[in-house]
C-alpha cells in the first residue's frame, strides 16, 4: 500500500512539472515557422540561436526548399559568430548537396570570406596585425575559393567584390613572400633571398611587390658576386620601376632600433 502511495505521488509530481514547463516551439511548429523564428534570431544578432533553431529544423525536415535556405543561413550565422571551422563544415556540406542550388554562387563567396579570416585568432580581431606576417595557407584558399567563383559565375553578383579581394590576397602573398626574402637578406642568406624574390617575380607578376622582389635579387646578386646578374636585374627594375627606393639608395627599409633588439622581428 505504501509503494503503491509512494508511486502515486512521483507520478503526479512528473505531471505537475510537465504542464510546469514551456515546451520549445522549435520543437512543435511547422517548417515555415520553426525556419521564421531562425530568420528573426539572426536578424536580431542573436546567432547562437539562430544556429540552433535552424539545425533543428534540419534535424527535424530532412529535406525541402527552407531546409535547403536554413543550411545557409547556418553556415552565416556560424561565420559571423566567428566559428570558422563550424562555418566551413556546414557551407562544404551544402555546396556538395545542393551543386545546382540558386544561391550556390553565393555559398561560394561565403566559403573565401570565410577563409578570409579563418587566420585570424582572438587577438588578432583587436588588434592590427600585419597580416602578411601570418600563415598564408588560408589566404591561399580564400584566393581559390572566390577564383573558382569567379569562373563559374562570372555575372555573379558576389563577383565583383570577389575580384577585389583576391587582389588583396594575391598583394599580401607577394608582400609576405618579401618578407622571407627580405629576412633571408638580412641573414646574408643571399641565395635563399634571390630564390625568394624570384619566386614573387615569377608568380605575382602584377603586384607592386614585384620591384621589391627585383631590388632584393639585384642586391643578392651583387653581394654574390653575380655582377652580370644583378646589372640585368637592375636594368629590369629600372625600366619597370624606376621611382624604386632601391635606386635612392634607400631599401631595403631600415629596421627600427627597438626591432632589432628583438629577434626574430624580421621573420615571415
Amino acid at each position: 500500500m505504501l509503494i503503491r502511495l509512494v508511486f502515486l505521488v512521483a507520478l503526479l509530481a512528473l505531471g505537475a512539472c510537465s504542464r510546469g514547463k514551456k515546451a520549445d516551439p522549435v520543437e512543435t511548429l511547422p517548417v515555415d515557422q520553426v525556419y521564421a523564428l531562425g530568420k528573426e534570431a539572426l536578424q536580431n544578432g542573436n546567432l547562437d540561436r539562430a544556429a540552433r533553431t535552424y539545425e533543428r529544423l534540419v534535424a527535424r525536415f530532412p529535406f525541402g526548399p527552407y531546409t535547403e535556405q536554413a543550411q545557409l543561413e547556418l553556415a552565416y550565422a556560424q561565420f559571423k559568430d566567428h566559428k570558422e571551422e563550424e562555418a566551413y563544415s556546414s557551407v562544404n556540406r551544402f555546396i556538395k548537396t545542393y551543386p545546382t542550388h540558386k544561391h550556390i554562387d553565393y555559398a561560394f563567396y561565403l566559403r573565401g570570406l570565410i577563409n578570409f579570416g579563418r587566420s585570424d585568432g582572438l587577438l588578432e580581431r583587436y588588434i592590427n596585425r600585419d597580416e602578411t606576417k601570418r600563415d598564408q595557407a588560408y589566404a591561399l584558399q580564400s584566393f581559390e575559393d572566390f577564383s573558382e567563383l569567379v569562373k563559374r559565375y562570372p555575372d555573379s553578383r558576389y563577383a565583383g567584390e570577389a575580384r577585389q579581394r583576391m587582389i588583396h590576397l594575391r598583394n599580401n602573398m607577394a608582400q609576405a613572400e618579401v618578407g622571407v626574402a627580405l629576412f633571408y637578406l638580412r641573414q646574408k642568406a643571399y641565395v635563399a633571398a634571390a630564390n625568394r624574390a624570384e619566386k614573387v617575380v615569377e608568380t605575382y607578376q602584377r603586384t607592386p611587390q614585384a620591384g621589391d622582389a627585383l631590388a632584393i635579387m639585384t642586391e643578392a646578386y651583387a653581394r654574390l658576386g653575380q655582377e652580370k646578374l644583378s646589372a640585368d636585374t637592375r636594368r629590369v627594375l629600372e625600366l619597370n620601376y624606376p621611382d624604386h627606393l632601391y635606386l635612392k639608395g634607400q631599401f631595403p627599409p631600415k629596421r627600427h632600433a627597438w626591432k632589432r633588439l628583438i629577434p626574430f622581428t624580421d621573420r615571415s
